[in-house]
């Protein structure tokens, strides 16, 4: 049974005036130990890195980096061809502007976490996982790298000695090969259904799968996101059933292994 477990949350995945979801990251900030700040690709932009970093920073949460593909008008759900060199500099350009962002509020960066479809292609892909790991390598050795137990992202950040995360989805499902089941539409997920999965997945290492059957699975941070319908009541619902436990939500560097 794990004691303390990570809560990080997708945030600032806005753009102008555009908004998804029905939860504002303001509500959301005092309930997470980690954010993960759309970078821009996605979604984002200057104004809204900056507020959500200054949230961040007020409630002493950890700022991550959140880069996707160039992607606004399919938030950053939709793979884009490019060669594993090109793809690193767009991460590059995006983790720089939230870095820029936390400095600017007397933070540092304490993860990236790449997004959606971008995510996913890393999780299969050994060449775009070791040349980001590289990256992370030469200018934050000791920032984490959220990603999937098992995945090639995790294994290259391994075998490299950079410090890395694996993630539990609450609000998404898995298949029998432990990927997550990703859709462009979640509908509005039952948080006391969630807050029993993740209890489950904290005290017995498992999750019920599409096919139903049982895997195991191993993590330090847990993840929702902010676009979901009903997150406000997910994470509060969580929150309290973990606790309840006697699980903590400890910050990530309390979790994490080095």
């Amino acid at each position: 049974m794990r004691e303390a477990v990570d809560i990080n949350c997708d945030m600032g995945e806005a753009f102008g005036r555009w908004r998804v979801g029905d939860t504002d990251d303001a509500s959301l900030m005092p309930l997470i130990s980690s954010a993960n700040i759309a970078a821009g690709f996605h979604a984002g932009d200057p104004n809204l890195m900056d507020e959500t970093v200054r949230l961040a920073a007020e409630h002493g949460v950890g700022i991550g980096a959140h880069p996707g593909y160039n992607d606004l008008q399919g938030f950053g759900r939709r793979k884009i061809a490019g060669t594993a060199r090109e793809l690193v500099n767009d991460v590059v350009y995006q983790v720089g502007a939230i870095r820029e962002f936390a400095h600017r509020h007397g933070m540092r960066l304490q993860h990236v976490k790449p997004h959606g479809a971008l995510y996913m292609e890393m999780a299969v892909n050994p060449e775009l996982s070791q040349i980001f790991v590289q990256y992370m390598r030469t200018v934050e050795p000791n920032a984490y790298i959220f990603c999937m137990g098992g995945s090639a992202t995790w294994r290259a950040a391994t075998e490299a000695g950079q410090p890395v995360v694996r993630e539990f989805y609450a609000d998404r499902d898995y298949d029998d090969g432990g990927s997550i089941v990703f859709t462009r539409d979640a509908g509005r997920p039952d948080p006391a259904a969630i807050a029993r999965k993740v209890l489950r997945a904290c005290k017995e290492g498992k999750v019920r799968t599409v096919q139903g059957n049982d895997i195991a699975i191993d993590f330090e941070s847990i993840c929702f996101h902010s676009d979901t319908l009903g997150a406000l009541d997910i994470v509060r619902r969580m929150r309290e059933t973990l606790v309840a436990a006697g699980i903590r939500i400890a910050p990530v560097s309390d979790v994490a292994r080095r």
